[in-house]
């Protein structure tokens, strides 16, 4: 039994092996360039100074040049007041704004936002809500040596936590970002941290408790902060359409290994009104902003439970 085992398994073994080095092989993949389309990055606030609603246009996956900005489109938000705010490409670059003073204010909890883009012959829409977000209570840090890796060695530093407590009434979400030296860093898609209620997602008993501790801790990212760091955290509140897209790129960017399944374009609220029309990329949404930083200093630092 064990010799006509012997004879069966060497030439899968010879056919493995020459399966491998045949792999070696380049193959030249024509892909597809599909129609340009409007990219829109538009997220208005409630914070005073400039709004900014990005226009450009796609290009094809395997292009890496900076895309080509969208010029000449008109751009207004109008508010369910009636309030019209009109954008404008000032810089010629795509990039269309209100607001000149940092006195300028535009979002206001409860109220919600149409965007209307026209561009060329279509003219694009989308609205969203501003909702309305917690008050941060503290940022603190911990001085604490992680377990060695092979690809970073031991490591030491301190880890950032946040502390906020999620409002009573279940369905409030939330996009956290870390602040350091004083600006909002959403370096990569695999960093994104969103909360429904003080928790992951919906069905959690986290109505109306303090975030928890993954979350809390979600402004400590790749790397651990220094002694004299100055960090911090935004919380941004955000509609249950925003959670769901940030959720769909958060999972677009873990999507991998053997059983990842093919890449496709994040649906997006901006619709051109024209059925028939080019789609559009893209988000626009609004957020109410929570904001705390601090310095870390060493004598001040939380002592590691560990």
């Amino acid at each position: 039994m064990i010799k006509n085992f012997k004879k069966f398994i060497y030439p899968i073994i010879a056919l493995t092996g020459f399966a491998l080095v045949s792999c070696e092989d380049v193959i030249d993949l024509d892909t597809a360039t599909g129609p340009t389309q409007l990219v829109v990055e538009g997220w208005i606030t409630d914070q005073p100074g400039t709004q900014t609603i990005k226009l450009s246009w796609s290009s094809a996956y395997f292009d890496n040049t900076t895309p080509k900005p969208v010029l000449g489109a008109t751009v207004t938000v109008t508010d369910n007041l009636g309030k019209v705010y009109q954008f404008e490409d000032l810089a010629g670059n795509g990039n269309y704004t209100w607001g000149k003073t940092n006195a300028d204010t535009m979002g206001k909890v409860g109220r919600t936002y149409a965007l209307k883009i026209t561009s060329e012959a279509d003219i694009y829409t989308a609205t969203t809500e501003l909702k309305r977000v917690p008050k941060v209570d503290s940022v603190v840090y911990t001085n604490e040596k992680l377990p060695f890796e092979p690809d970073k060695g031991p490591r030491q530093g301190y880890i950032a936590e946040f502390y906020a407590r999620d409002f009573v009434g279940a369905g409030d979400t939330y996009w956290i970002k870390p602040v350091i030296n004083g600006k909002p860093v959403v370096d990569k898609a695999t960093n994104i941290s969103i909360a429904y209620d003080a928790a992951f997602s919906a069905g959690a008993p986290s109505d109306g408790l303090i975030f928890i501790l993954p979350i809390r801790q979600s402004i400590t990212t790749d790397s651990l902060y220094s002694a004299g760091a100055n960090v911090g955290v935004e919380l941004h509140s955000i509609t249950h359409e925003t959670f769901d897209y940030l959720s769909q790129i958060q999972e677009q960017a873990q999507n991998g290994g053997l059983f990842a399944t093919p890449i496709s374009n994040v649906k997006s609220n901006v619709v051109n009104t024209n059925p028939n029309g080019k789609a559009a990329l893209g988000f626009f949404g609004a957020s109410a902003v929570s904001r705390m930083t601090t310095i870390i200093d060493p004598e001040k630092a939380r002592p590691d439970d560990n």
